[in-house]
């Protein structure tokens, strides 16, 4: 009787040591597969708790932790989303605004950052390609006829080339507010236009031009070209002589420091003043003043007479 009394026992032991375990493993599976996130949550009052908890909804989350909202109350992110880690649960007053920005406009008046978006307009880009023509250039040759006098002739015609540049416009209420060169190439060259200047020789003519362009002062044949106030021609765009007067076309011209500033050149016919220098303009060189770019390229390079009026 007691052999059994102690066998049953020692099976109850047994029995018991097998369900613990088996209890012991389910609740490590289950442990397991339940992952623990530390959340935090920000009360109206500014008061912040850190949770730990399974779930990932925000109103499980407030449940498991007896938060209930009130009705002047709303939480950030809204009951039915999912809590990401790192985000925090905020709970603040429905009336006030998180983020309160204000600015002051040309009129002084006050503009809330509401207002600012929604009178926003989104900024979009585009990429336009377009073609442009590409003024010719205009060379005058020195005839070298004895004739007294020469009429022009035009020994070539000019022709306008084409390139075609890309932008990236941005535009804002449909209207284009910004406009950046991405890249530019030349679809055809242009082609110079080539002229036989007038030869008239007086009593006070010069001496026959050489078709070097080489001359001294006093009559003999300059190189000449011309220039505007651009930055692609002098580097700025103030207008502004090295001498300090104002560039005005018909007047001005860059010539060599040979040339003292105000000294006053026939060249051609026209009666220019030496007012500006350039880096370029050496030897026998001389630039007109002109008032645009295009006016600069349709001059070309011309071989004329140069000389000093006393």
């Amino acid at each position: 009787m007691k052999k059994r009394t102690k066998t049953s026992s020692y099976i109850r032991k047994i029995l018991g040591i097998i369900l613990a375990i088996v209890f012991l493993s389910g609740v490590g599976v289950l442990a397991v597969n339940m992952q623990v996130e530390d959340i935090k949550i920000q009360l109206q009052n500014g008061y912040e708790l850190t949770a730990l908890t399974t779930s990932n909804k925000v109103s499980d989350i407030l449940n498991e932790n007896n938060i209930t909202l009130k009705e002047d109350e709303k939480v950030t992110p809204s009951l039915d989303e999912e809590i990401k880690p790192g985000q925090t649960i905020k709970i603040t007053n429905k009336t006030k605004q998180e983020v309160q920005i204000a600015t002051v406009s040309e009129e002084g008046v006050e503009t809330s950052i509401d207002e600012l978006l929604e009178n926003y307009t989104p900024i979009t880009e585009k990429i336009i390609v377009e073609q442009q023509p590409i003024p010719f250039e205009t060379v005058t040759k020195a005839s070298t006829q004895d004739t007294e006098d020469v009429t022009n002739k035009v020994l070539q015609e000019g022709e306008e080339g084409i390139k075609q540049i890309t932008y990236k416009v941005k535009y804002q209420n449909e209207e284009e507010i910004e406009r950046t060169v991405l890249s530019e190439e030349v679809i055809k060259e242009p082609k110079q236009r080539i002229v036989q200047v007038d030869k008239k020789v007086t009593a006070r003519a010069i001496a026959t031009p050489r078709e070097t362009g080489e001359a001294v002062v006093g009559g003999e044949t300059y190189k000449i070209t011309a220039y505007c106030s651009c930055a692609k021609c002098c580097g700025k765009t103030t207008g502004i002589t090295a001498w300090g007067t104002r560039a005005t076309a018909g007047r001005t011209v860059a010539a060599p420091g040979k040339f003292p500033f105000g000294t006053k050149l026939n060249i051609g016919g026209n009666i220019y003043v030496v007012e500006d220098r350039g880096g370029a303009i050496q030897g026998n060189r001389i630039d007109i003043y002109v008032n645009s770019h295009s006016a600069a390229l349709q001059w070309g390079v011309r071989y004329l007479p140069v000389s000093v009026v006393n």
